[in-house]
Protein backbone atom coordinates (compact mmCIF):
# COMPACT_ATOMS: atom_id res chain seq x y z
CA UNK A 1 0.00 0.00 0.00
CA UNK A 2 1.54 3.47 -1.21
CA UNK A 3 1.50 5.48 2.34
CA UNK A 4 -0.04 8.52 0.47
CA UNK A 5 -2.71 6.85 -1.32
CA UNK A 6 -5.55 4.46 -0.35
CA UNK A 7 -7.54 2.50 -2.45
CA UNK A 8 -11.30 2.11 -1.88
CA UNK A 9 -13.54 -0.04 -2.97
CA UNK A 10 -17.35 -0.18 -2.18
CA UNK A 11 -19.75 -3.32 -2.02
CA UNK A 12 -22.90 -2.09 -2.27
CA UNK A 13 -22.94 1.13 -4.30
CA UNK A 14 -26.77 2.27 -3.08
CA UNK A 15 -28.33 5.68 -1.54
CA UNK A 16 -26.16 5.96 1.70
CA UNK A 17 -23.15 4.17 0.13
CA UNK A 18 -22.91 7.28 -2.28
CA UNK A 19 -23.35 9.72 0.47
CA UNK A 20 -20.76 8.23 2.95
CA UNK A 21 -18.39 7.64 -0.29
CA UNK A 22 -18.57 11.57 -0.95
CA UNK A 23 -17.63 12.10 2.79
CA UNK A 24 -14.83 9.65 2.71
CA UNK A 25 -13.34 11.45 -0.50
CA UNK A 26 -12.71 14.19 1.18
CA UNK A 27 -10.09 12.44 2.81
CA UNK A 28 -6.44 13.19 1.20
CA UNK A 29 -5.03 10.26 -0.18
CA UNK A 30 -8.28 8.37 -1.02
CA UNK A 31 -8.55 7.44 -4.08
CA UNK A 32 -12.35 5.35 -5.36
CA UNK A 33 -11.20 2.52 -7.95
CA UNK A 34 -14.68 0.58 -8.14
CA UNK A 35 -17.96 -0.60 -7.04
CA UNK A 36 -19.58 -4.18 -7.13
CA UNK A 37 -22.24 -6.48 -6.16
CA UNK A 38 -25.27 -3.88 -7.07
CA UNK A 39 -26.89 -3.36 -9.95
CA UNK A 40 -29.56 -0.68 -8.33
CA UNK A 41 -29.77 2.75 -10.21
CA UNK A 42 -28.19 4.68 -7.41
CA UNK A 43 -24.69 2.55 -7.74
CA UNK A 44 -24.95 3.61 -11.44
CA UNK A 45 -25.72 7.50 -10.73
CA UNK A 46 -22.48 6.88 -7.95
CA UNK A 47 -20.54 5.92 -11.04
CA UNK A 48 -20.98 9.10 -13.18
CA UNK A 49 -20.61 11.20 -9.65
CA UNK A 50 -16.90 10.17 -9.60
CA UNK A 51 -16.30 8.28 -12.80
CA UNK A 52 -15.40 5.32 -12.14
CA UNK A 53 -16.54 2.03 -14.48
CA UNK A 54 -19.91 0.34 -13.75
CA UNK A 55 -20.26 -2.43 -11.58
CA UNK A 56 -18.24 -5.25 -11.39
CA UNK A 57 -18.71 -8.65 -10.10
CA UNK A 58 -17.54 -8.44 -6.44
CA UNK A 59 -14.59 -11.62 -7.05
CA UNK A 60 -13.04 -9.16 -9.63
CA UNK A 61 -13.03 -5.80 -7.37
CA UNK A 62 -11.23 -7.76 -4.47
CA UNK A 63 -9.16 -9.31 -6.99
CA UNK A 64 -7.25 -5.58 -8.35
CA UNK A 65 -4.04 -5.07 -6.41
CA UNK A 66 -5.05 -1.15 -6.29
CA UNK A 67 -8.10 -1.93 -3.66
CA UNK A 68 -6.65 -1.25 0.00
CA UNK A 69 -10.23 -1.04 1.75
CA UNK A 70 -13.62 -2.24 1.45
CA UNK A 71 -15.99 -0.36 2.41
CA UNK A 72 -19.13 -2.53 2.40
CA UNK A 73 -22.86 -0.77 2.47
CA UNK A 74 -25.13 -4.55 1.94
CA UNK A 75 -27.83 -5.62 4.11
CA UNK A 76 -26.69 -7.39 6.97
CA UNK A 77 -27.50 -11.05 5.97
CA UNK A 78 -24.35 -10.45 3.24
CA UNK A 79 -22.14 -8.64 5.81
CA UNK A 80 -20.35 -11.64 6.76
CA UNK A 81 -19.58 -13.63 3.53
CA UNK A 82 -18.05 -10.20 1.96
CA UNK A 83 -15.98 -9.48 4.82
CA UNK A 84 -14.27 -12.25 5.24
CA UNK A 85 -13.85 -12.75 1.09
CA UNK A 86 -12.04 -9.13 1.32
CA UNK A 87 -10.70 -9.77 4.74
CA UNK A 88 -9.01 -13.30 2.74
CA UNK A 89 -7.98 -11.22 -0.17
CA UNK A 90 -6.07 -8.95 2.33
CA UNK A 91 -8.13 -6.05 1.99
CA UNK A 92 -9.11 -3.98 4.84
CA UNK A 93 -12.99 -3.44 5.80
CA UNK A 94 -15.29 -0.47 6.83
CA UNK A 95 -18.87 -2.19 7.45
CA UNK A 96 -22.47 -0.63 7.58
CA UNK A 97 -24.33 -1.59 10.58
CA UNK A 98 -24.47 -3.97 12.21
CA UNK A 99 -20.84 -5.83 12.19
CA UNK A 100 -22.83 -9.42 11.51
CA UNK A 101 -26.21 -11.14 11.69
CA UNK A 102 -24.77 -13.49 14.58
CA UNK A 103 -21.65 -13.67 17.26
CA UNK A 104 -20.34 -16.67 15.61
CA UNK A 105 -20.13 -14.63 12.34
CA UNK A 106 -18.69 -11.50 14.20
CA UNK A 107 -16.37 -13.39 15.96
CA UNK A 108 -14.98 -15.27 12.89
CA UNK A 109 -14.09 -12.01 10.78
CA UNK A 110 -12.81 -10.49 13.84
CA UNK A 111 -10.41 -13.40 14.72
CA UNK A 112 -9.62 -13.64 10.70
CA UNK A 113 -8.80 -9.54 10.46
CA UNK A 114 -6.07 -10.01 14.18
CA UNK A 115 -4.68 -12.59 11.87
CA UNK A 116 -3.60 -10.79 9.20
CA UNK A 117 -3.46 -7.20 10.79
CA UNK A 118 -6.09 -6.00 8.91
CA UNK A 119 -9.63 -3.37 10.07
CA UNK A 120 -12.62 -4.74 10.67
CA UNK A 121 -14.44 -1.92 11.45
CA UNK A 122 -18.27 -0.71 11.99
CA UNK A 123 -19.94 2.26 10.99
CA UNK A 124 -21.24 3.50 14.73
CA UNK A 125 -20.33 7.13 13.91
CA UNK A 126 -22.38 7.86 16.59
CA UNK A 127 -19.26 8.02 19.31
CA UNK A 128 -18.00 11.08 16.86
CA UNK A 129 -20.60 13.41 17.77
CA UNK A 130 -19.07 16.38 20.38
CA UNK A 131 -22.87 16.17 22.33
CA UNK A 132 -21.47 12.20 22.93
CA UNK A 133 -18.08 13.62 24.30
CA UNK A 134 -20.01 16.42 26.16
CA UNK A 135 -22.49 13.97 27.81
CA UNK A 136 -19.94 11.87 28.68
CA UNK A 137 -17.75 14.56 30.37
CA UNK A 138 -21.07 15.52 32.39
CA UNK A 139 -21.38 11.65 33.35
CA UNK A 140 -17.95 11.74 34.55
CA UNK A 141 -17.61 15.02 36.27
CA UNK A 142 -20.91 14.77 38.85
CA UNK A 143 -22.06 17.99 38.49
CA UNK A 144 -25.57 17.20 38.26
CA UNK A 145 -24.56 13.99 40.79
CA UNK A 146 -25.14 10.12 39.97
CA UNK A 147 -27.16 8.89 36.66
CA UNK A 148 -30.53 7.42 37.84
CA UNK A 149 -31.96 6.04 34.76
CA UNK A 150 -32.21 6.93 30.69
CA UNK A 151 -34.16 5.97 27.85
CA UNK A 152 -33.68 6.91 23.77
CA UNK A 153 -37.12 7.22 22.25
CA UNK A 154 -37.04 5.76 18.29
CA UNK A 155 -40.42 7.07 16.39
CA UNK A 156 -38.82 6.11 12.75
CA UNK A 157 -40.77 6.44 9.67
CA UNK A 158 -41.71 3.24 7.58
CA UNK A 159 -42.35 5.40 4.40
CA UNK A 160 -39.35 3.95 2.59
CA UNK A 161 -39.73 0.35 3.65
CA UNK A 162 -42.74 -1.18 1.75
CA UNK A 163 -43.60 -4.75 2.75
CA UNK A 164 -41.20 -6.33 0.96
CA UNK A 165 -38.23 -4.85 1.69
CA UNK A 166 -35.80 -6.96 3.18
CA UNK A 167 -35.73 -4.51 6.16
CA UNK A 168 -38.80 -6.91 7.93
CA UNK A 169 -37.22 -9.78 7.04
CA UNK A 170 -35.22 -10.95 10.22
CA UNK A 171 -32.82 -13.70 7.66
CA UNK A 172 -31.84 -10.42 5.71
CA UNK A 173 -31.55 -8.01 8.27
CA UNK A 174 -31.91 -9.53 11.22
CA UNK A 175 -34.47 -7.84 13.55
CA UNK A 176 -34.80 -4.08 14.37
CA UNK A 177 -32.39 -4.46 17.43
CA UNK A 178 -29.65 -5.83 15.18
CA UNK A 179 -30.25 -3.92 12.06
CA UNK A 180 -30.74 -0.98 13.76
CA UNK A 181 -30.30 -0.60 17.44
CA UNK A 182 -26.22 -1.24 17.61
CA UNK A 183 -26.16 2.73 17.55
CA UNK A 184 -27.71 3.10 20.49
CA UNK A 185 -26.73 0.11 22.69
CA UNK A 186 -22.78 1.21 21.57
CA UNK A 187 -23.19 5.58 22.84
CA UNK A 188 -24.96 4.21 26.42
CA UNK A 189 -21.79 2.02 26.58
CA UNK A 190 -20.05 4.48 25.80
CA UNK A 191 -21.68 6.53 28.58
CA UNK A 192 -22.50 4.10 31.06
CA UNK A 193 -20.34 1.16 30.67
CA UNK A 194 -20.77 -2.53 29.66
CA UNK A 195 -24.83 -3.23 29.92
CA UNK A 196 -26.43 -6.19 30.72
CA UNK A 197 -29.53 -6.98 29.06
CA UNK A 198 -32.89 -7.46 31.29
CA UNK A 199 -36.02 -8.29 29.37
CA UNK A 200 -36.95 -7.16 25.67
CA UNK A 201 -40.49 -7.45 23.56
CA UNK A 202 -41.50 -7.42 20.10
CA UNK A 203 -45.01 -6.88 18.72
CA UNK A 204 -46.02 -7.46 15.52
CA UNK A 205 -48.22 -5.14 13.12
CA UNK A 206 -51.67 -5.94 13.10
CA UNK A 207 -52.83 -8.76 10.39
CA UNK A 208 -48.94 -8.87 9.37
CA UNK A 209 -45.81 -11.26 10.02
CA UNK A 210 -44.08 -7.77 10.01
CA UNK A 211 -42.51 -6.87 14.01
CA UNK A 212 -42.90 -2.96 13.91
CA UNK A 213 -42.29 -2.46 17.19
CA UNK A 214 -39.42 -3.45 19.91
CA UNK A 215 -38.61 -2.44 23.30
CA UNK A 216 -36.01 -3.61 26.05
CA UNK A 217 -34.47 -2.56 29.28
CA UNK A 218 -30.72 -2.52 29.91
CA UNK A 219 -29.32 -2.15 33.34
CA UNK A 220 -25.80 -0.80 33.13
CA UNK A 221 -23.91 -1.29 37.23
CA UNK A 222 -25.63 -1.92 40.04
CA UNK A 223 -28.47 0.62 39.56
CA UNK A 224 -28.97 2.36 35.97
CA UNK A 225 -31.68 0.96 34.02
CA UNK A 226 -32.39 2.52 30.48
CA UNK A 227 -34.90 1.73 28.00
CA UNK A 228 -34.43 1.70 24.51
CA UNK A 229 -37.43 1.52 22.08
CA UNK A 230 -37.96 1.62 18.14
CA UNK A 231 -40.66 1.60 16.15
CA UNK A 232 -41.16 2.07 12.62
CA UNK A 233 -44.53 3.19 11.60
CA UNK A 234 -44.84 6.84 11.61
CA UNK A 235 -44.85 8.84 8.47
CA UNK A 236 -42.29 10.55 7.25
CA UNK A 237 -43.53 14.14 8.42
CA UNK A 238 -43.59 12.59 12.33
CA UNK A 239 -40.15 10.84 12.15
CA UNK A 240 -38.57 11.91 15.50
CA UNK A 241 -36.01 10.64 18.35
CA UNK A 242 -35.37 11.40 21.79
CA UNK A 243 -32.58 10.77 24.30
CA UNK A 244 -32.57 11.35 28.02
CA UNK A 245 -30.58 10.97 30.84
CA UNK A 246 -32.35 11.44 34.09
CA UNK A 247 -29.28 12.61 36.94
CA UNK A 248 -29.63 13.68 40.24
CA UNK A 249 -30.22 16.64 40.51
CA UNK A 250 -31.69 17.40 36.79
CA UNK A 251 -31.83 15.94 33.45
CA UNK A 252 -30.13 16.08 29.84
CA UNK A 253 -32.64 15.51 26.32
CA UNK A 254 -31.02 15.27 22.93
CA UNK A 255 -33.26 15.30 19.81
CA UNK A 256 -32.91 13.45 16.94
CA UNK A 257 -31.20 9.68 16.07
CA UNK A 258 -27.68 12.08 15.07
CA UNK A 259 -28.36 14.64 17.77
CA UNK A 260 -27.33 18.35 16.74
CA UNK A 261 -29.53 19.81 20.08
CA UNK A 262 -29.13 19.30 23.55
CA UNK A 263 -31.11 20.57 26.68
CA UNK A 264 -29.72 20.70 29.96
CA UNK A 265 -32.58 20.76 33.35
CA UNK A 266 -30.73 21.40 36.32
CA UNK A 267 -30.29 22.85 39.78
CA UNK A 268 -27.15 23.25 41.64
CA UNK A 269 -24.83 25.41 43.33
CA UNK A 270 -22.63 28.09 41.67
CA UNK A 271 -19.61 25.77 41.80
CA UNK A 272 -21.58 23.26 39.61
CA UNK A 273 -23.57 25.57 37.51
CA UNK A 274 -19.98 26.70 36.33
CA UNK A 275 -18.67 23.27 35.87
CA UNK A 276 -21.70 22.24 33.33
CA UNK A 277 -21.49 25.60 31.42
CA UNK A 278 -17.60 24.77 30.69
CA UNK A 279 -18.42 21.58 29.13
CA UNK A 280 -21.11 23.34 27.02
CA UNK A 281 -19.00 26.04 26.05
CA UNK A 282 -21.17 28.92 23.49
CA UNK A 283 -24.52 27.33 25.04
CA UNK A 284 -27.38 29.53 26.17
CA UNK A 285 -28.25 29.77 30.02
CA UNK A 286 -31.56 30.69 31.23
CA UNK A 287 -32.03 31.04 34.75
CA UNK A 288 -35.96 29.66 36.00
CA UNK A 289 -35.45 30.83 40.10
CA UNK A 290 -32.64 31.90 42.27
CA UNK A 291 -32.49 30.69 45.79
CA UNK A 292 -30.69 31.91 49.01
CA UNK A 293 -30.44 31.93 52.78
CA UNK A 294 -32.62 28.32 54.10
CA UNK A 295 -33.97 27.85 50.38
CA UNK A 296 -30.78 26.59 49.28
CA UNK A 297 -30.96 23.55 51.74
CA UNK A 298 -32.81 20.62 49.23
CA UNK A 299 -32.74 16.86 49.86
CA UNK A 300 -32.57 14.09 47.31
CA UNK A 301 -32.23 10.44 48.33
CA UNK A 302 -31.77 10.99 51.13
CA UNK A 303 -28.79 12.90 50.56
CA UNK A 304 -28.20 16.91 51.55
CA UNK A 305 -27.75 19.31 48.01
CA UNK A 306 -27.12 22.99 48.44
CA UNK A 307 -29.06 24.92 45.35
CA UNK A 308 -28.21 28.30 44.22
CA UNK A 309 -30.63 28.28 41.09
CA UNK A 310 -33.03 26.38 38.93
CA UNK A 311 -31.48 26.23 35.33
CA UNK A 312 -31.78 25.61 31.69
CA UNK A 313 -28.86 25.11 29.44
CA UNK A 314 -29.61 24.80 25.53
CA UNK A 315 -26.97 24.12 22.87
CA UNK A 316 -26.45 23.71 18.80
CA UNK A 317 -29.26 25.60 18.34
CA UNK A 318 -29.28 25.79 14.29
CA UNK A 319 -26.79 23.12 13.23
CA UNK A 320 -28.38 21.74 10.31
CA UNK A 321 -28.44 17.38 10.96
CA UNK A 322 -27.41 16.64 7.56
CA UNK A 323 -24.02 18.82 8.20
CA UNK A 324 -23.51 17.15 11.63
CA UNK A 325 -24.80 13.52 9.92
CA UNK A 326 -21.61 14.12 7.55
CA UNK A 327 -18.77 15.02 9.94
CA UNK A 328 -19.01 12.01 11.68
CA UNK A 329 -19.09 9.74 8.37
CA UNK A 330 -15.92 11.84 7.90
CA UNK A 331 -14.70 11.73 11.29
CA UNK A 332 -15.24 8.15 11.59
CA UNK A 333 -13.47 7.51 8.38
CA UNK A 334 -10.55 9.31 9.38
CA UNK A 335 -10.25 7.59 12.26
CA UNK A 336 -10.22 3.98 10.95
CA UNK A 337 -7.63 5.16 8.10
CA UNK A 338 -5.27 6.32 10.45
CA UNK A 339 -5.23 2.84 11.91
CA UNK A 340 -4.37 1.84 8.78
CA UNK A 341 -1.73 3.71 7.90
CA UNK A 342 0.26 3.62 11.54
CA UNK A 343 -0.93 1.03 13.93
CA UNK A 344 -0.10 2.57 16.96
CA UNK A 345 -3.05 5.08 16.34
CA UNK A 346 -5.27 4.49 19.53
CA UNK A 347 -8.68 4.98 17.13
CA UNK A 348 -12.23 6.46 18.77
CA UNK A 349 -14.10 3.50 17.85
CA UNK A 350 -12.47 -0.51 17.12
CA UNK A 351 -13.57 -3.35 16.26
CA UNK A 352 -14.63 -4.70 19.86
CA UNK A 353 -17.22 -1.35 19.63
CA UNK A 354 -19.27 -3.23 16.38
CA UNK A 355 -18.76 -6.70 18.54
CA UNK A 356 -20.24 -5.45 22.17
CA UNK A 357 -23.29 -3.66 20.14
CA UNK A 358 -23.89 -6.80 18.39
CA UNK A 359 -24.05 -9.06 21.01
CA UNK A 360 -26.46 -6.72 23.00
CA UNK A 361 -28.39 -6.31 19.90
CA UNK A 362 -28.82 -10.27 19.56
CA UNK A 363 -29.49 -11.09 23.60
CA UNK A 364 -32.59 -8.43 23.22
CA UNK A 365 -33.62 -10.17 19.72
CA UNK A 366 -33.77 -13.46 21.80
CA UNK A 367 -35.54 -12.47 25.19
CA UNK A 368 -38.09 -10.78 22.60
CA UNK A 369 -38.36 -14.11 21.53
CA UNK A 370 -38.67 -15.84 24.70
CA UNK A 371 -35.06 -17.03 24.52
CA UNK A 372 -35.01 -18.55 21.10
Amino acid sequence: MNEDRLGLGVIGFGGFGLYAVQHYMQLPGIELVGMAGTHREAAYAAAQRFGIPDPMPVEELLARDDVDLVYIATPPFLHHSQAMAALQAGKHVLCEKPLAMNMEQADEMLALAREKNLLMSVNLMQRYNPLYEMVKRLIDSKAMGEVLHGFFDNYATDEGLGPDHWFWDPEKGGGIFIEHGVHFFDVFEGWLGKGEMMSAQAVKRPGTNLEDQVNCTVRYGEDKLVNFYHGFTQVSRMDRQEWRILFEQGDVTLYEWVPTLIRVRAVGSESSTRAIMDIFKGSRLDITTVYGGKDRHARGRHKDVDIYQMFDVTYGEGHPKMHRYGELVRDLFKDQVAWIRDRSHVRHLSEENGRASLEMAVKATQLAHGGE
